[in-house]
């Protein structure tokens, strides 16, 4: 205890009394004084100085006879032994690491379809892509969904699950797939709106921290494909929230103290809308629905007053045991959306379904909806909420009456 405080300036002890368990970072000067045959006995009294809050470089000396030759090789071989495992667990974890970064699994789902219909719903199970080519031409009339965020999230092992792509390239050539058929199906004049947001950067993925434009992207992808670019709005998130749940350099204020050049703002959540070129057809009137206040918040460019937590996980709906959507769209955004851009009887399609937000809020407004789900958990969870929106069909929010 003494030397552990600072009063006793040398100990002289043995491995198999002080070789564990201490913390010695105030210490930088250790001596040998012949070894036994134990290479983990050295190595743990080693890290009693040698460890997290060691300051300064410690020196270790081992003095050992002429006749320990033999004990001292078979340390050496010993260490080499340990080096050599300790850079394969190394190699084999960053195999791992990179496997859960890139959404990789060497286990695939099969793949399967399946279909769950109510009054005016149909959701099926299935490759979105595969269930697009399956509509008609012109046959929706609003679509509006939340991509994969590339491969920010895994959300399923299977090969077709766009999030589960190896890198950013694949995923834009995959996510084409589906933004022709969504050009093809939209009824002419008419509208789709996707959710996104800017994608925080790191080293192990990118190779740099910082952001990449995602949503720039997707706006270009939708407009080579032959939309136009109509409309976005920007969704204020806080800061701190986000900072508390992802613990990203760029917003820890330590980084500022550190060194401010790293540091960076919230990243926020937007809504694009884009419309597919030609007359509409039917036309989507307002009255008293959409009074002058209402279209005043709706038309602003940023919409500060989301609430975060207003998702179907927040709902009582669900079983204990069903699965948690990793981040299901908020249902005041939806129904906003929904709100302005369709009309009763209107048919509303979302390609990745998840839990059944977008079902949710077409049924209880009086549309119809299609949806497809990748994932049968999620797709399960998708039949319930739709069967409960079909009980109430009363308006979501006060301010829409």
């Amino acid at each position: 205890m003494a030397f552990t405080g600072g009063c006793v300036r040398v100990l002289v002890t043995k491995p198999s009394i002080a070789g564990f368990g201490m913390n010695w970072q105030h210490c930088q000067n250790m001596a040998f004084v012949g070894l036994s045959d134990s290479y983990e006995q050295f190595y743990q009294a080693v890290r009693r100085c040698w460890r997290f809050g060691q300051m300064s470089e410690v020196d270790v000396h081992v003095i050992v006879a002429e006749t320990e030759g033999a004990v001292l090789s078979n340390i050496r071989r010993k260490e080499n032994q340990s080096q050599q495992m300790n850079a394969a667990m190394v190699d084999h974890m960053r195999e791992l690491e990179r496997r859960e970064v890139l959404g990789m699994t060497k286990d695939k789902a099969e793949y399967k379809r399946d279909k769950a219909t109510g009054e005016n719903w149909n959701v099926y199970l299935g490759d979105c892509v595969d269930v697009a080519r399956e509509m008609d031409d012109g046959s929706v009339d609003y679509t509006v969904f939340s991509p994969p965020f590339a491969s920010l999230y895994t959300y399923s092992n299977s090969d077709r699950d766009m999030g589960n792509c190896a890198n950013n390239d694949t995923f834009m050539q995959q996510f084409r797939f589906l933004i022709d058929e969504l050009f093809r199906v939209t009824a002419s004049g008419r509208l789709v709106s996707f959710h996104c947001m800017n994608l925080p950067t790191s080293k192990v993925r990118d190779g740099h921290i910082g952001i990449r434009d995602f949503r720039g992207d997707l706006i270009r992808m939708f407009t080579d494909a032959g939309f136009i670019y109509s409309s976005e709005v920007c969704i204020w998130k806080d800061p701190v929230t986000a900072m508390q749940r992802t613990k990203a350099l760029g917003l820890l204020h330590k980084t500022i103290r550190k060194d401010s050049s790293m540091s960076r703002m919230g990243i926020p959540d937007y809504v694009v809308t884009m419309r597919k070129p030609g007359e509409n057809a039917k036309p989507i009137p307002h009255g008293d629905d959409l009074p002058v206040s209402l279209w005043q918040k709706y038309a602003s460019p940023i919409w500060d007053d989301i609430n975060p937590s207003n998702t179907l996980n927040k709902k009582g709906s669900r079983d204990s045991d069903d699965e948690r959507h990793i981040c299901p769209l908020q249902l005041d955004v939806i129904e906003r959306c929904m709100h302005l851009w369709s009309a009763p009887g209107d048919l509303v399609f979302s390609p990745f379904t998840g839990i059944g937000s977008e079902g949710y809020v077409a049924i209880k407004m009086g549309r119809r909806f299609i949806g497809a789900e990748l994932k049968r958990s999620y797709w399960d969870v998708a039949q319930k909420n739709l069967k409960l929106a079909e009980k109430d069909q009363s308006p979501l929010f006060a301010d829409v009456a």
